[in-house]
């Protein structure tokens, strides 16, 4: 277990780069250290470009060109998968009791589900309060396979390389989380301290997140079932669906138009971002998770450019920690889908990440808020004109 004052030391270390916006989906992760001042979008458009097609219709890369492919696409796989947020902020606690009188069917019914989650995974027998939690894990990411299509040509580019990497995750209620990730030579630190959320990478320095605060999807994915209940606590059902041969009932909830709005980031402007929860009808559990996540950006020439992050997660392998079901293990698959209004040419970047879980303690004695504390820098960007 790392050493809370080693970790402190190691976060005073920092020289942070000027803070810029953060955003979801496949983009700042890409730029290179002389080119962090761009726009974050059109370094988006930059690791397109580099998955060069030849005239004679195939992939051709000198051997450093390879290296640098790789790299970027470690760094894009990082951002789409690293340290992504929730939809949408935490509601209260969900195992209170629940008011269905004059709630619609869909949203009393999605209430019922959830309730059943919370009994099966044991939330609601809980004799103790849980007030933190650490969590460690491992993880395997397996680089880009891109599509592009342009008509009736359709080339497939890169490699199923895969890197092997390992993560530390602390949380602390409300709101408050730590995540430290390191994959081949790369390493993300994330946090929040339940009012902002912000992440460090080497590469790009220290950035923090706009909008209203919400919580690291990583943690919704069964480490933490009362999390996970709260954002589905006012949810629709959207009725049954089966997960291969599992019988599911279907949750879905969206960030509202405000929410969006607030976290567009100059001409690139969000456009919605839903959560999918499948609910195992016979056990009761989470075993499938999937948000959906559209972007527009205008170009130079006129158009504008859709990007769509979809990231399905499969859930499983639950075991008993301190009367709690925690997900063990998981395999999530992110599909970044760009096309444009009025370009005939769209790709399709498909990126994928296992991880496991390695150990799960809940009521760390000694954790304190001091653990949760972002770096400086970002108390003076935000207390700026």
């Amino acid at each position: 277990m790392p050493q809370m004052g080693s970790r402190a030391r190691w976060r005073q270390s920092w020289a942070p780069q000027p803070l810029t916006p953060l955003i979801e989906g496949p983009g700042p992760e890409m730029q290179e250290e002389g080119t962090k001042k761009e726009s974050s979008w059109e370094v988006i458009r930059e690791w397109f470009r580099t998955q060069k097609i030849s005239p004679g219709g195939s992939f051709s890369q000198s051997f450093y060109g390879t290296i640098h492919a790789k790299t970027q696409d470690l760094r894009l796989l990082l951002g789409v998968l690293g340290c992504p947020l929730a939809p949408i902020p935490s509601a209260h606690d969900p195992t209170l009791s629940i008011h269905i009188k004059d709630t619609p069917f869909e949203t009393s019914t999605a209430k019922y589900i959830i309730q059943q989650y919370l009994a099966a995974t044991g939330c609601l027998k809980q004799q103790k309060d849980t007030k933190n939690m650490y969590a460690t894990g491992m993880v395997k990411m397996i680089c880009c396979e891109t599509e592009i299509s342009s008509g009736k040509n359709v080339k497939c580019l890169g490699t199923r390389s895969s890197e092997n990497g390992c993560f530390v995750l602390w949380q602390m209620l409300p709101g408050m989380w730590s995540l430290e990730l390191v994959v081949g030579d790369h390493k993300v630190v994330a946090g929040s301290n339940g009012k902002t959320v912000w992440r460090h990478t080497p590469w790009l320095g220290t950035h923090a997140a706009k909008g209203p605060q919400r919580p690291l999807r990583r943690i919704i994915q069964g480490l933490d079932p009362k999390t996970t209940a709260s954002l589905f606590t006012n949810a629709q059902c959207l009725g049954e669906n089966r997960i291969g041969t599992v019988d599911c009932f279907v949750l879905k909830v969206s960030a509202d138009r405000a929410a969006v709005v607030e976290r567009s980031e100059g001409p690139a402007e969000v456009i919605r971002h839903i959560l999918y929860g499948y609910f195992c009808q016979k056990s009761g559990l989470l075993i499938y998770l999937e948000d959906s996540h559209l972007t527009r950006v205008p170009t130079q020439d006129n158009d504008t450019v859709f990007w769509e992050t979809t990231t399905g997660s499969s859930i499983g392998d639950y075991r008993d920690v301190d009367g709690v079901l925690i997900a063990h293990q998981g395999r999530s698959i992110a599909t970044v889908f760009r096309f444009g209004e009025l370009s005939m040419q769209h790709s399709r970047t498909r990126m994928e990440e296992i991880w496991t879980i390695d150990d799960v303690m809940f009521n760390v004695p000694g954790l304190s808020m001091d653990h949760f504390i972002p770096p400086s820098d970002i108390f003076n960007n935000i207390s700026s004109p």
